[in-house]
């Protein structure tokens, strides 16, 4: 692992005030580029841990023809919703490594220690997971015109849905998941305190989908997941960090 207490080591001699605020903005720079390079790199180590959920999203696209029939017209109803509901399965499924490794192995407390920007982090942390698995998710979605016989504009607007609404669904994940840190069996608990609050997201998004399909306008829905997205990246990081704060004080 990266050393991050490195670039936070102050001297104890005598300095001004320009000095300690030119250290601190050093600080923080270089505490940026060091948690990207080691979060970046523990997501390539860890590669097991981030093919499951994808490989559980191939099972469920691939199997669910076969369960409901080779129909064209049953396929093209329910192709949109099926990817939906693998994606947001296999999105649920990769959130419980989050958080509790970094809080287990003391990252956690090495950042709290070294007064790095725990929002910060915790942004980066999801931006990287983001990339590892909704990312590819999306790419993933365009099989659904083989598979479902979707056409390649429907196929479109599934992989545009789920890249604006994806990082909603992801920031609700990361906080059921830091709220359950500290819990013998969190990882239980944290798809029954999510999946309540993702559903509206995956109404909308399959919704748009099918206004796109029948010749109609959905690009109002699209925007709103996106507006919902942003709103969720600028806010939901100064959460979660707060709750794993309290759960390393703990």
């Amino acid at each position: 692992m990266i050393d991050i207490d490195t670039p936070v080591q102050i001297e104890n001699t005598s300095s001004n005030a320009n000095t300690s605020s030119a250290s601190a903005a050093a600080v923080r720079g270089i505490s940026f580029m060091q948690l990207w390079r080691r979060e970046w790199q523990v997501k390539q180590q860890g590669a097991v841990q981030w093919l499951y959920p994808l490989v559980l999203f191939l099972v469920i696209i691939t199997l669910f023809p076969l369960a409901v029939g080779s129909e064209p017209a049953l396929l093209q109803r329910l192709g949109v919703s099926a990817v939906w509901i693998a994606a947001l399965l296999s999105l649920v499924m990769g959130v419980d490594g989050l958080f509790k490794p970094a809080l287990d192995n003391g990252t956690l407390a090495q950042l709290v220690v070294a007064n790095a920007s725990l929002p910060l982090w915790v942004l980066i942390r999801l931006v990287i997971h983001w990339i590892f698995s909704s990312g590819i998710v999306a790419g993933l979605s365009l099989l659904a015109v083989p598979l479902f016989q979707l056409s390649w504009f429907e196929a479109w607007i599934l992989m545009a849905s789920i890249i604006t609404g994806s990082p909603m669904l992801l920031m609700l994940s990361a906080v059921a998941s830091s709220l359950t840190l500290s819990l013998k069996n969190g990882a239980v608990l944290v798809p029954l305190i999510a999946l309540p609050m993702q559903l509206p997201v995956l109404i909308f998004a399959t919704g748009a989908v099918d206004l796109f399909a029948t010749g109609l306008n959905g690009l109002p829905i699209l925007a709103l997941l996106l507006a919902g997205s942003i709103i969720s990246v600028l806010v939901m990081p100064w959460v979660i960090a707060l709750t794993l704060k309290m759960a390393w004080l703990n």
